[in-house]
This record gives C-alpha cells, sequence and structure tokens, in this order.
C-alpha cells in the first residue's frame, strides 16, 4: 500500500463510530472497527470471497465495490480484511438512521423473539396496523389515508398502477424519460432507461407512455437561464392528440427528484403545473418517493417541497432501516378501489420489518434526522460548488437536502458525459476510505446519500477526500482514465 493510502485511511478511521452528530470515544458492541487500514483494497479475504461470488452469482448481479463488510455502525463499516470506510452510498439511500442503529436493532431483537412471521392475509400482525396508522399521520395532505405495506420498491409501484387503473377504470401509464421505477416487467416498463435496466428483457407491459423530464443542466433551450424548457407540456399534449386519450390515462406516475437518473431536480413550479394537468384530466398523481423519501431531501417526503399532496405515495428503502418493506400510501376511496384479495402478498408487511420501520419513525423525531438532512446538504453543496470553480471535471452540482450530486463532463460548454472519470473517482475514493455510487443517463454522475446520522467531522473527512479524489482524476490524461476504465 502506498503512504498516500495508508495516511488517508488512518485519518478516516481516527474518529469513533456514532449514531448521534457528534463524535463518541468509546467502543460499543457491533461496532465497526476504527484501526487503521491492515490490508489493500480488496484484501485478501475478499477477494477470495469474490471469486466465489463470481462462480455462484450471475454477472447480472452488478456490485460497485469488490470489498466484503463484516460489521457497520453509523456512517463506518468494516471489511472482512479490517479496512474502515465511510459509507457516502448508504446501501443507495436505504440507511439514513445509519448502520445498525442500537434502537432499531433492539425493536428487531423484541421483535423477533415474540414472533417472525403470521401472513397478514391469515393474521395481521399488530405491528402491520402500527405502521399503516404512523405512516397515515405522517403522509402529506388532509386527505384520509389507508396504507399497503409490500416487499420493495417495485412492489410498490406495480401495486400503485393496478390500484390507480382500479381506481379509474382506465388503462394507461405516463411515464418519464431518465426515471427509475424498479426492475419487475412493469417497473421496468415505466423506467426511462435502457441500459443496464430495460436492455433484452423485452417484451414489456403496454400502455406505458414516456415524456422527457425537465433536466435543467442538459436541456438545449435554456442552459444556462435556470429555467428549464417546458418540453414535458408540449409532448404530452401531443402525446393527448398522437397516442392516447386522456380519458384513458390512469396516472402520472413521477419522482420528484430523479434518484437514479443523476439527481436531477426540476424546476419549482413542475410538480404543482403536473399536479393541476392531472387533475384536470382526471387522472391519479403517483409520487415515487421510494429515495427521496424519509428526510433525504430535508423534508419527511420531497413532495412536499412543491406543496402537493400525490394520490399515491410510493415509500421503502429507509422505511424499515434496511430491512426489505415498502408501502403504498394514498387516498382513502382510491386506495379501496381494489377488491378484496386484490392487494396483498405474503411477506408484505412482516412484522420484524414493521417493528424495524417503527422503531426508525421514533428515530426520526428523536434525533430530528429531517433538520439533520438540510445542515448536511447545506454544508456539502458549499464545498462541492466552490470546488467547480476550481476543477473543470465538474459540470454541474445540484440536490437538495441531502440529496446531493456533481455531474462530471470532458467539455463544460458541450456538457460532454465523463463516465469514465467517474468510475475512476470512485476507485480513487475507495482507495481513501470513502465508499460512493455514481448515478445518470451516462453514468457520469457521483451522488452523496451519506445516512443522515453522520457527524460534522464525518462529513468533512468524507468530503475531504472526495476532493483529493477528484485532484487525482483531474490530474490524469484522459487517455488514461479511458483505458483504466
Amino acid at each position: 500500500m502506498s503512504t498516500k493510502q495508508h495516511s488517508s485511511h488512518a485519518r478516516a478511521t481516527s474518529a469513533k463510530v456514532t449514531h448521534g452528530h457528534q463524535t463518541d470515544n468509546t467502543n460499543t458492541p457491533g461496532e465497526a472497527a476504527t484501526s487503521a487500514t491492515v490490508a489493500a483494497i480488496p484484501g485478501p479475504r475478499s477477494q477470495a470471497l469474490d471469486a466465489e461470488r463470481e462462480r455462484y452469482l450471475p454477472r447480472g448481479v452488478y456490485t460497485y465495490h469488490h470489498i466484503y463488510p463484516a460489521a457497520a455502525a453509523g456512517a463506518r463499516l468494516t471489511d472482512v480484511d479490517g479496512n474502515a470506510y465511510l459509507d457516502f452510498a448508504g446501501g443507495i439511500g436505504t440507511l439514513n438512521v445509519g448502520h445498525s442503529h442500537p434502537a432499531v436493532v433492539a425493536a428487531i431483537q423484541e421483535q423477533a423473539a415474540r414472533y417472525t412471521h403470521t401472513c397478514a392475509h391469515v393474521l395481521t400482525p399488530e405491528p402491520y396496523v402500527r405502521l399503516a396508522q404512523r405512516l397515515a399521520e405522517l403522509a402529506p395532505g388532509p386527505s384520509a389515508k389507508k396504507i399497503l405495506l409490500v416487499n420493495s420498491g417495485a412492489e410498490a409501484v406495480e401495486n400503485a398502477v393496478k390500484i390507480a387503473r382500479a381506481a379509474t377504470g382506465r388503462p394507461a401509464i405516463v411515464a418519464f424519460e431518465n426515471s427509475f421505477h424498479g426492475r419487475t416487467n412493469l417497473a421496468l416498463a415505466l423506467t426511462g432507461k435502457v441500459r443496464p435496466y430495460r436492455q433484452s428483457f423485452g417484451p414489456l407491459a403496454g400502455d406505458v407512455h414516456t415524456l422527457p423530464f425537465p433536466y435543467c443542466y442538459q436541456c438545449d433551450h435554456h442552459p444556462a437561464a435556470g429555467d428549464c424548457c417546458r418540453d414535458w407540456e408540449r409532448t404530452l399534449e401531443r402525446t393527448f392528440l398522437t397516442r392516447v386519450a386522456p380519458e384513458q390515462v390512469a396516472a402520472v406516475i413521477v419522482e420528484p427528484i430523479q434518484g437514479e437518473g443523476g439527481f436531477v431536480v426540476p424546476p419549482t413550479d413542475f410538480l404543482p403545473s403536473l399536479q393541476a394537468l392531472c387533475v384536470r384530466h382526471g387522472i391519479l398523481l403517483i409520487a415515487d418517493e421510494v429515495q427521496t423519501g424519509f428526510g433525504r431531501t430535508g423534508r419527511m417526503f420531497a413532495v412536499e417541497h412543491a406543496g402537493i399532496e400525490p394520490d399515491l405515495l410510493l415509500l421503502a428503502k429507509s422505511l424499515a432501516g434496511g430491512l426489505p418493506l415498502a408501502a403504498v400510501v394514498g387516498r382513502a376511496e382510491v386506495m379501496d378501489a381494489p377488491l378484496p384479495g386484490g392487494l396483498g402478498g405474503t411477506y408484505g408487511g412482516n412484522p420484524v420489518a414493521c417493528a424495524a420501520a417503527l422503531a426508525v419513525l421514533d428515530v426520526f423525531a428523536r434525533e430530528r434526522l429531517v433538520e439533520r438532512a438540510r445542515a448536511l446538504g447545506a454544508t456539502a453543496l458549499v464545498r462541492m460548488r466552490s470546488w467547480r470553480e476550481r476543477y473543470s471535471l465538474i459540470g454541474d452540482v445540484r440536490g437538495l437536502g441531502a440529496m446531493i450530486a456533481m455531474e462530471l463532463v470532458r467539455d463544460r460548454e458541450r456538457r460532454t458525459p465523463a463516465p469514465a472519470a467517474a468510475a475512476a473517482l470512485l476507485t480513487e475514493a475507495r482507495s481513501r476510505g470513502l465508499i460512493l455510487i455514481k448515478a445518470g443517463l451516462y453514468d457520469n454522475v457521483i451522488r452523496l446519500l451519506m445516512p443522515l446520522v453522520t457527524t460534522d467531522e464525518q462529513l468533512r473527512e468524507g468530503l475531504d477526500i472526495l476532493e483529493e479524489a477528484l485532484v487525482a482524476v483531474s490530474a490524469q490524461p484522459d487517455e488514461a482514465v479511458n483505458g483504466a476504465h
């Protein structure tokens, strides 16, 4: 290992793991190790596991980092070789309360000791009912709400479409380019990116119609004005004339901020305008908040920034602190449209997952994590926007709350994507003790999904490492970056 790598890791692992906002100087059981790096990355045990992974897992199961975790707490994790990292990927936004939050672990243990499963169609677990109540109280808007619990974001998406079709008697769904809604057949049909999600998996579900999403940085009409074009409205009106009549559209599904699409933040009037259009045509609005929900954007739910109440709100990821659980939250009269037996599944509303989710909601209230998201995001945005003045590789820095990203380009004037540089930056950051992931239509967006329990010290540390990695990649000639990746 180089001296640079070792010193970076020593810095990255000097503080103790914590779930609060202050650095804790005591170790607790299950805590990620905080010793200096002891092995190369990936280390020998990770390499051995990687060989087994290659043997037993299909190639379609992609992973960003070929390292294997051994323990994690808060915003830190340790791999099987003893190397420690700051985790700014957070299970792709699943760990807003951090790894293994003690309150969540305790709730899981307590419920598992009572009973682990009954199937809600046989005996409804009390935690299912309690969680539905809590989510109904939290959901934006004055309407009475009802809640369906399922296992994943994709399952929530598919059930929302079923509910919308049952409620309206209409078949068609409108979605957006550059979106991501899941990997099952209908969810893939709604997803606006071919590679790697849709490629080779057709035919997909039909009667899905796609619009351009207002992507201000890549907008050819007003790239400098910050007032993105209205192509989505013009395209929708044309779609109503050429593809599907509005009275045949059951719902429009939209991410308030696109996640896998590269943390694309639309203009502030986009969601209110979209909802007004839906109301005008009797179309339901489905807000996919699988990634934006639970404080990530500095509000409990991202639609709160726009002041709208969607007909159906989709939640998953950080709902249960890492356990598989998702929800469809909707206006009561809409949710009641399917006949008895039309909704559900064997594992939906599993009591252990529901107990974890109830603990997650308690942590959000007790530790004021929504406010914490705003503080983390404000610090990160100021720092990262200062980098744009110094590093031509950065084309755009954007985000809301703690949902922050920077888009890398080879040419600022042409906004030419730089996916190889983004891949190189992930490698450089990992070698210094920071876990990151990419996003975007061209895989050229570096996104930050640090746990909301990340301390001020850890945030500074992570941003320091990210800047070191940025400097290293910026110093490499294009041919070296492209050749290595």
